[in-house]
């Protein structure tokens, strides 16, 4: 029954028979076979089918919704019957939001020293893929913010209280400065994230609410790019104080 429960949180992930049953390591007929033993076990159909995958039936979503959680319980069983005979062992994977990623080595780096046959796998990704992950028994863990997004079922545990500083030029109209508004911070020509990162999402509503209407010089979903604008000493941005972990050459630009 459980490999029948794998497939079908396979198919919800691909949307795709095919797809699935290569992620599950099985042929499509197999996966085709188990899922419908699974509906005559359950004297239900789970999957709208046509020439191709179409969608599940409602009873098809809630028998969704079970798989993924007695998966999920199972699988968490195995990991602690294991880890009691032999220790913490294993492929642990994160998923962080970009503006995260540089702190994530102060979680990884304590826990590899309690449990070092623990191996780890860092992902970046956005808000709500870390949540679909999650969902979908992807990941292990996510470092997002939890505020703004459906959470559906998972635990939140708060990591750090987030800051914001503005980078800018040490010789611009702020360089005597010790507290910019929003509203001053918006006349800059910026550099900031993509509008579908939640970080950006949290700016907008920070520059409203401060008067201002931002108009980025500069859109990327990349820190790296984000960091190579700054270095140049001709743009500004508004990060996480997080951001300021993450290694950098000496340049011209200022946090306030």
């Amino acid at each position: 029954m459980l490999d029948k429960l794998e497939y079908l949180m396979a198919l919800a992930r691909e949307r795709h028979f095919g797809h699935a049953a290569e992620a599950c390591g099985v042929t499509q007929p197999t996966l085709s076979a188990g899922i419908k033993q699974l509906e005559e076990t359950l004297g239900v159909l789970l999957v709208q089918r046509g020439s191709r995958f179409i969608g599940f039936t409602a009873e098809g979503e809630r028998t969704l919704d079970w798989a993924r959680r007695i998966v999920g319980d199972t699988r968490a069983m195995r990991e602690e019957i294991r880890a009691l005979k032999h220790g913490l062992t294993g492929q642990l994977r994160i998923a962080a939001i970009p503006t995260t990623l540089a702190m994530v080595a102060s979680l990884t780096t304590p826990f590899r020293a309690r449990h070092p046959d623990v191996r780890f796998t860092i992902l970046s990704r956005t808000s709500i893929e870390i949540l679909a992950h999650l969902e979908n028994l992807e990941i292990d863990a996510g470092v997002t913010y939890v505020d703004n997004e459906p959470l559906g079922r998972v635990t939140a545990v708060p990591l750090y209280q987030e800051r914001y500083v503005l980078l800018t030029q040490r010789d611009g109209p702020f360089r005597r400065r010790s507290v910019v508004t929003w509203t001053e911070a918006a006349t800059l020509p910026l550099c900031l994230l993509t509008p579908d990162m939640q970080n950006r999402r949290i700016l907008d509503m920070h520059f409203r609410e401060g008067g201002a209407e931002i108009h980025a010089a500069v859109e990327t979903n990349s820190l790296v790019t984000l960091w190579s604008h700054l270095r140049l000493g001709h743009w500004s941005s508004v990060v996480p104080h997080t951001f300021l972990l993450l290694p950098r050459e000496r340049d011209g630009s200022e946090s306030r």
